[in-house]
């Protein structure tokens, strides 16, 4: 039996509003979808410096989880939100977290540094060693590395492994032991804050130098954007020469790497 003639019509009416789905709340749920994942999940950032050799090489392309601290303002792509020094869920990183922060004398420029002193820790750096609660933090030498610098020259380097609170072992670029941020003062870490240190440690401005001198300071943990958890990509940018180099300066060693 035909169907009757008012489903027909029926049927009819409702063309109008499938496309209105298609040109319009399709693409909106797409971009909503694409909106949570960076704001909840994960967010991929760019490596420009190599404060953080040998970690994180210049021209590394990083991926960062952004629920291990629960989330801030920060944790928006464009900040929104409104100012709190508590984070929603939030939770502190742990000795040797390599966190994705908001720099706190200018909010529009992101770092990517290690965390070596939580709320309360005394951090110091006694000749060119960093102690933590008066308990100096062991380095083992692990020989020679390539260290790159800001011109994309490449120089050997002191490495080393050095240990964490909670045992947490990462390795370290160290050449010097009397630098001006070898022999610091006690810093004591404020309530809601951070001190975080570069893995190449005689080219890293952070915690140990005052926000007035160029260096980062104490971090709010409200700053905290993700943690870094593997690089998915590397290019070494600096030694870009002309097309014919280009092929050669992709580090593929460097995709997929877990930090």
């Amino acid at each position: 039996m035909a169907a009757p003639h008012r489903d027909n019509k029926s049927m009819i009416r409702k063309h109008p509003l499938r496309a209105l789905w298609t040109l319009v709340v399709e693409p909106l749920m797409a971009v909503a979808l694409v909106f949570v994942s960076t704001t909840a999940i994960a967010q991929p950032f760019y490596v420009p410096t190599g404060s953080m050799q040998p970690t994180l090489a210049i021209g590394d392309a990083l991926i960062g989880s952004k629920y291990p601290y629960g989330y801030s303002r920060w944790s928006t792509p464009w900040g929104l939100g409104p100012k709190s020094e508590k984070r929603l869920l939030g939770k502190l990183p742990k000795h040797g977290d390599v966190v994705v922060f908001r720099l706190p004398r200018d909010l529009n420029v992101t770092y990517v540094k290690r965390v070596v002193g939580l709320p309360g820790d005394r951090i110091q750096m006694q000749r060119g060693q960093l102690t933590i609660n008066g308990k100096v933090a062991p380095l083992v030498s692990l020989g020679k590395g390539q260290v790159e610098d800001r011109n994309g020259t490449y120089t050997d380097a002191a490495l080393y492994t050095e240990t964490l609170p909670g045992g947490m072992q990462h390795t370290i670029f160290k050449t010097g032991w009397d630098g001006w941020l070898d022999n610091t003062k006690v810093f004591t870490v404020p309530k809601d804050n951070i001190f975080v240190m570069g893995d190449n440690r005689d080219d890293s401005l952070d915690s140990r130098a005052a926000q007035n001198m160029g260096g980062v300071g104490f971090v709010p943990v409200e700053n905290l954007m993700a943690r870094a958890e593997a690089t998915i990509g590397s290019y070494d940018f600096l030694n870009a020469k002309g097309p014919a180099s280009w092929p050669g300066l992709v580090r593929w060693e460097r995709f997929f790497k877990g930090i």
